[in-house]
């Protein structure tokens, strides 16, 4: 996913760039802030994933040390 926005990204840049139109430009700023926080939000659950796999990893290690010592 996080490949794709780039594309897009780019893609919006490239438009940007050959636009004439002050109203075009306008509305692909939009688009490319969308785009941005659309990244933003994809970084921030990739870091809740490794949380969420860190803590599972931390759980199972205390749950096989207090099996261990039963």
């Amino acid at each position: 996913m996080q490949k794709d926005l780039e594309i897009i990204e780019s893609k919006l840049n490239a438009l940007e760039a050959s636009s004439d139109d002050r109203y075009q430009r306008s509305m692909i700023s939009a688009l490319k802030g969308l785009t941005e926080n659309q990244k933003q939000i994809v970084n921030e659950f990739e870091h809740l994933k490794k949380a969420i796999d860190l803590l599972t990893l931390q759980i199972f290690k205390v749950e096989k040390s207090l099996n261990s010592k039963q």
